[in-house]
C-alpha cells in the first residue's frame, strides 16, 4: 500500500482539530504527527516554526467563526442574534472561542482600530436603519456590545461547571437595553440641542 502524501493543508487541518479539542497549547509537532499517523518529518517540512503554524490555525478559526455566526443570524433581529451566536460559540466551542479572543492583533492602537478590524462596516449601517439612529451612534452601540459580549463570553467559556446560558442571555439583554438607551439619549441630545439652548444653527453661505 503506497504511503499517504502529507500536504500542508492536512497539517493545518489536523492542527485546527487538535486546537478545537484541547486548545492551541496542544498544537505541537508530535500531536499533529499522531493525528495524521505519520512521522514528525513531514510536519517539520511545512512548519519552520510553531508560531507560523499557529497563525495559520488562528486564520482557520476566524473562518470557522464567520461561518458559525452567519449560520445563526436572524435577519429580523440581526443585532441580538449576533450577540447570542457568540455566546453559543463560547458554549459549544470554548477552545475556538478563546483562540479567537486571545490571538494577537497587530496594527491596533485604539478601540476604533479594533472595531474597524473586527467588524463589517455594513453592520453599523444596518443597525442604524433598524433602530433609527445615526451611523455614528450605531457604531458605538455595536462596539459596546462587542466588548461586552466578548468579555462575558470569555468568562462563560472558562467557568466550571458553567454559568447557565439563561443567566448569560439575561445579562446580555440588560447590557443591550442600557447601551441602546445611551445611544437614543445621545441622539435626542443632538437633535434637541438648538431648541433647548434657544440658539439656531448657523446658516451656511453658499
Amino acid at each position: 500500500m503506497p504511503t499517504q502524501r502529507i500536504t500542508k493543508d492536512m497539517v493545518i487541518n489536523a492542527a485546527f482539530e487538535i486546537a478545537r479539542a484541547g486548545g492551541m497549547e496542544q498544537v505541537m509537532v508530535k500531536t499533529i504527527a499522531g493525528k495524521l499517523g505519520c512521522s514528525v518529518q513531514p510536519i517539520y517540512s511545512y512548519c519552520k516554526n510553531m508560531d507560523s503554524l499557529r497563525q495559520d490555525v488562528a486564520a482557520q478559526v476566524d473562518l470557522f467563526l464567520q461561518e458559525y455566526i452567519s449560520s445563526r443570524l436572524d435577519k429580523n433581529d440581526l443585532f441580538r442574534s449576533t450577540g447570542k451566536a457568540y455566546i453559543q460559540l463560547a458554549e459549544e466551542e470554548p477552545h475556538l472561542f478563546r483562540i479567537f479572543v486571545l490571538h494577537q492583533r497587530t496594527g491596533i492602537s485604539s478601540l476604533d482600530d479594533l472595531y474597524q478590524a473586527e467588524t463589517n462596516p455594513r453592520v453599523a449601517e444596518f443597525i442604524a436603519g433598524q433602530l433609527n439612529i445615526s451611523i455614528s451612534q450605531a457604531k458605538q452601540l455595536h462596539l459596546h456590545m462587542l466588548i461586552y459580549t466578548i468579555g462575558i463570553g470569555t468568562i462563560f467559556s472558562i467557568t466550571k461547571p458553567g454559568i447557565s446560558t439563561k443567566e448569560i442571555y439575561e445579562k446580555q439583554e440588560a447590557a443591550y437595553d442600557a447601551f441602546l438607551k445611551q445611544a437614543l439619549d445621545a441622539e435626542k441630545t443632538v437633535s434637541d440641542a438648538p431648541t433647548r439652548s434657544g440658539v439656531l444653527p448657523p446658516v451656511r453661505k453658499e
